[in-house]
């Protein structure tokens, strides 16, 4: 897979992304790929904090691959920085491809070249088969996450 490359998401990625997050079953009731003006406005709140990398995978011209790295400077653990793994989506052509590994693989090296100890994400309790895909790449299951809905 030589010919994949992995860069900052710009304006015209914007529809293709949106793509990736509505293409199962939990996007599907959250996203809305018609209206393209809220995630064109994050885009650029995201572009402008240094702390934000939105990247997609692209291959032969087309996004195949996307995730959010959100880099946090803390106090806890020594004043460790940590690194986030966000909205990790991978096209349905391509899953079981290897792709999914070099994208989280770039997110821990991105992290590890960003200063960060510790890299962390959450996954949807339904999504067994990232749990177990996580897992294999050294992932723990360490804490149980919580959220409110505001």
């Amino acid at each position: 897979m030589t010919d994949l490359d992995i860069r900052a998401a710009v304006t015209g990625d914007v529809p293709a992304i949106v793509a990736l997050l509505a293409d199962d079953p939990l996007g599907a009731q959250r996203e809305s790929p018609d209206d393209l003006t809220p995630y064109l406005a994050a885009l650029e709140r995201l572009t402008r904090d240094p702390h934000q990398h939105l990247v997609v995978a692209v291959r032969e011209d087309r996004v195949v691959g996307t995730l959010q790295l959100t880099i946090i400077p803390g106090l806890s653990r020594r004043g460790a920085t940590r690194s986030i793994i966000e909205a990790v989506r991978i096209h349905a052509d391509e899953r079981g491809s290897g792709l999914g590994t070099q994208l989280i693989e770039w997110a821990i090296e991105e992290s590890r070249r960003q200063g960060c100890q510790l890299v962390q994400l959450t996954s949807d309790s339904t999504r067994t088969d990232a749990h177990r895909f996580y897992e294999r790449l050294g992932f723990t299951a360490s804490h149980v996450g919580f959220k409110l809905a505001l």
